[in-house]
């Protein structure tokens, strides 16, 4: 590659090239098994397995999906939380040459309908619940011939093994079911149980597909981003190069992001197998309590998580009394990260927080500030090793920008994706001679690091003036009585488009408009300053934990059209 202004500020040690290992997904457990066979691979409550019993698991569950059709080239979609099941299932799909469409277990009948069929998937390994709940009464209406029906407690010892179906069907709605047995639906456990761990031995190319990863559809119609071996695995070689230091076969990561999300699929899951360490499995990633037990009990070490689980943590009742000090590196994604919540955080453990950027469309990881080197608050970065960034007009996509100069980030590496699944049209969009064009608008500074100013459907103008959500939300996220913000533009007869911020108390707070129109007037132009507040108790969010402003912006849009507004 050619010579980076950000190489100079890579931390020793990180690579600025890289010869990758041509090493399939399912290669990673084969070599952890060499190395650590008897070292934690997962826990999960009273549940552990070793990752020579994770092997057996996996070759078991891969011969019994052999023994329903499936093959090189079969989609299966897994439809489960963070539990052992879904590794297993992941990592047998990757085995067999599968590809792998990973489905949000919150999702409703229509969004399972329309992402089973677009993928065309043919297996569906889903829970118990939510066979009863939603996939049963669509079966007539999606490809699927066979499905797999797991449930919470099967993995589970003894007592919780029989006390957790007790809990979970108290819960709203019940999160465990009957199943009746019937023609195309298979158990699980039964399944492995009665497998032998002999896999058919399936040569896997690294331009063959491992993954349909579907894009978070909050910002339109979820699409299909085409993740072949080559991708998944070379992001993760180009992630574990970056973050140099760690202690193979003895770090604990806590896995709260779910793995039917690409940063939990690749950071949580196959980047922790790719250094031997022991992923402790969080179903619930909204369930604060259980992930401070989780982390203090098995001495987590790892931590990927959004902003908002980082907030969550420093505004726990009592955390302060919380042993937190195993912690010892994080990486944040997905949204930007407020200052105040990263200083909390790193004093309550001693951690690292690393910020970084990453797309569905791109493995995910891009960009990350350096762990040990300089990192700048509110930037995303520098480039990864092997990953090239420019920063160009976002109406042409030319020319390439200066320094200090807002436009389109592009991408080109390769974790970057085939393309978008049936959508010719989108995918010729999105990549250009190579390049991927994000969407996300961003600066370079001098140095090389990158700061995401906003998305190109985000930007508000407002008077002629472009204004960038992302930096009115990172101020008043600053003020010490906001826990959470989200700024949109709304229709304006005058302005063309006017601001309005939604805004959340901290708990046994109050604050008016006043105050925080005054706070924002000190740090930002008179043409920024949020016109409209609308003070709430929740904002709305994806499962990952991201704030939806379309959610927001469709609100308001409705109430302009009733005449409501």
């Amino acid at each position: 590659m050619e010579k980076h202004r950000w190489f100079a500020h890579y931390e020793e040690g990180v690579p600025t090239s890289m010869n990758f290992e041509d090493i399939p997904l399912a290669g990673y457990l084969e070599k952890a098994v060499r190395h650590y066979p008897e070292s934690n691979a997962l826990i999960f409550m009273n549940c552990r397995f070793t990752y020579r019993q994770l092997k057996e698991e996996v070759d078991r569950f891969a011969t019994a999906l052999a023994g329903l059709g499936v093959h090189k080239g079969t989609r299966v979609a897994v439809q489960a939380p963070n539990i052992p099941q879904t590794v297993i299932a992941y990592l047998a799909i990757q085995k067999l040459g599968a590809h792998a469409v990973m489905t949000n277990p919150l999702y409703m009948p229509r969004e399972i309908e329309h992402q089973w069929n677009d993928a065309s998937v043919e297996v569906a390994i889903t829970m118990d619940f939510l066979w009863d709940q939603k996939v049963r009464a669509i079966r007539d209406k999606l490809p699927v011939r066979e499905y797999i029906i797991a449930s919470v407690p099967e993995y589970l010892g003894f007592p919780l093994n029989l006390l957790a179906p007790l809990k979970l069907k108290k819960a709203d709605p019940p999160m465990v079911a009957k199943v009746k047995p019937e023609p195309g639906v298979h158990f699980f456990r039964k399944l492995v149980r009665a497998a032998a761990a002999a896999p058919p031995q399936v040569e896997i190319s690294m331009d063959d597909i491992a993954v349909i990863q579907y894009t978070g559809g909050t910002t339109g119609v979820s699409k299909g981003a085409v993740l072949t071996h080559r991708n998944l695995s070379y992001n993760v070689q180009q992630v574990r190069a970056w973050f140099i230091g760690l202690d193979p076969g003895k770090e604990v990561l806590l896995a709260a992001l779910p793995f039917f999300h690409i940063f939990g699929l690749t950071v949580c899951l196959t980047w922790p197998i790719a250094v031997g360490a022991c992923v402790v499995l969080q179903p619930n990633p909204r369930d604060i309590d259980g992930m401070i037990k989780n982390i203090t009990k098995h001495r987590v070490s790892l931590f990927p998580a959004l902003p908002a689980l980082f907030n969550a943590i420093n505004q726990y009742p009592g955390i302060e009394t919380k042993d937190l000090s195993c912690v010892k590196r994080c990486f944040s994604g997905s949204a930007p990260l407020p200052e105040d919540v990263q200083n909390r955080f790193e004093q309550l453990t001693g951690a690292i927080i690393v910020e970084g950027f990453g797309l569905t469309e791109t493995s995910p990881v891009v960009t990350a500030n350096p762990v040990g080197g300089k990192r700048k608050i509110g930037h995303i970065g520098l480039p990864i090793p092997e990953t090239d960034i420019r920063i160009v007009d976002p109406e042409g996509g030319l020319p390439e920008l200066a320094p200090g100069e807002t436009g389109e980030l592009i991408v080109r590496g390769p974790q970057v994706m085939q393309g978008y699944l049936n959508r010719e049209q989108e995918t010729a969009n999105t990549i250009r001679n190579g390049w991927l064009y994000t969407g996300d608008l961003a600066v370079m500074d001098e140095e090389g690091y990158f700061k995401i100013v906003g998305r190109k459907k985000d930007m508000i103008i407002a008077s002629g003036y472009n204004i960038f959500p992302d930096e009115i939300d990172r101020v008043l996220m600053a003020h010490e009585k906001v826990f959470e913000s989200c700024t949109i533009g709304v229709p304006d007869q005058k302005r063309g488009e006017t601001v309005k911020a939604f805004i959340v108390v901290q708990p046994g707070e109050t604050v008016t408009k006043e105050e925080l129109e005054a706070w924002c007037a000190s740090e930002m132009a008179a043409y920024k300053v949020p016109k409209l507040w609308e003070f709430r108790e929740s904002l709305p969010k994806s499962a990952m934990m991201k704030l939806l402003r379309r959610e927001l912006r469709d609100e308001e849009i409705a109430k302009k059209q009733s005449g409501n507004a």
